[in-house]
């Protein structure tokens, strides 16, 4: 099972230096992966949550691909609705190209009513508007060699019903947002359902979770997957193995838009995991091989 994290590419701290230090701190630790978030205009409504500067995904991994080596690449979660469906299948298929295959696409319809607005896109259709979208970027893909640049697997987030028949039709995974566990097992149950009802396989689990470590356990039932002790988030992501999952995203921002400032904690967290799944020693076995 692959290991990535998602890197805040927003907020009072977030600039290119930090930007570039966060990639080489997660690449150098042994992750797998390093995903980033979208936003096009940072409405009030975004702003509360993830407040400028707010760098774009397409341009920043494209960038980051400069400054790292092996590490995939990735989105979570690409806005579909906020960008021509050609335009993305270019820039997907440049920036696949340009980093040599380390391209992940997670997607999803979004949630920011007042960014919809200022984008001129009708908040209501946002979810028929990304399975339109994804067809015509897959048939892009496929149908001319200007796009092409081998594989670019499709995760899809969400958990709403539409959302996982959206995995099951149009993505190679299905992409859960902070979740916990029992929420998970009883999400995935369904889409079994919904993959059996559209005669389809299912899609393959790649959730982003939290990463908070903390000193003592945390009894609360409401504790998201990675939230907790060593031994906790260890435990999540060893059951997260045995429920199938290829990649866990570990996600170490908390609300806090003073945490992009002073970003050490979350590297620490970051390193306590990596000890803890070995996961130096398993690239390095890997590059050995």
């Amino acid at each position: 099972m692959r290991i990535g994290v998602n890197v805040p590419n927003f907020g009072p701290g977030t600039d290119p230096d930090m930007l570039r230090q966060w990639a080489q701190t997660v690449e150098g630790l042994g992750f797998d992966l390093l995903m980033v978030s979208d936003h096009v205009a940072v409405t009030p409504d975004v702003a509360e949550q993830y407040p400028a500067p707010f760098y774009e995904p397409f341009t920043t991994l494209a960038w980051l691909a400069g400054v790292t080596h092996r590490i995939q690449l990735g989105t979570t979660v690409l806005i579909v609705p906020y960008r021509h469906p050609l335009l993305m299948a270019r820039m997907a298929a440049n920036l696949n190209r340009l980093s040599g295959g380390r391209l992940v696409l997670g997607v999803g319809v979004g949630w920011a009513r007042q960014e919809f607005a200022a984008l001129g896109v009708p908040f209501e259709r946002r979810g028929a508007l990304t399975d339109e979208y994804l067809r015509a970027m897959r048939a892009a893909w496929d149908d001319e060699q200007d796009y092409r640049a081998g594989h670019i697997p499709i995760w899809v987030g969400g958990s709403s019903d539409a959302a996982l028949r959206r995995a099951v039709r149009l993505g190679e995974a299905w992409h859960p947002l902070r979740l916990t566990p029992s929420r998970l097992r009883e999400v995935l149950e369904r889409m079994k359902g919904f993959a059996h009802e559209q005669r389809r396989p299912m899609p393959a689990l790649a959730p982003r979770i939290a990463l908070r470590l903390t000193d003592t356990p945390i009894t609360d039932p409401g504790r998201l997957a990675g939230e907790g002790t060593a031994d906790q988030i260890h435990d999540d992501l060893q059951e997260l193995r045995a429920l199938g999952a290829e990649t866990v995203v570990l996600d170490p921002f908390n609300g806090d838009p003073a945490e992009t400032r002073r970003p050490q904690p979350a590297w620490q967290a970051l390193a306590t995991v990596a000890a803890r799944e070995n996961l130096i020693a398993d690239h390095t076995s890997k590059e050995q091989q």
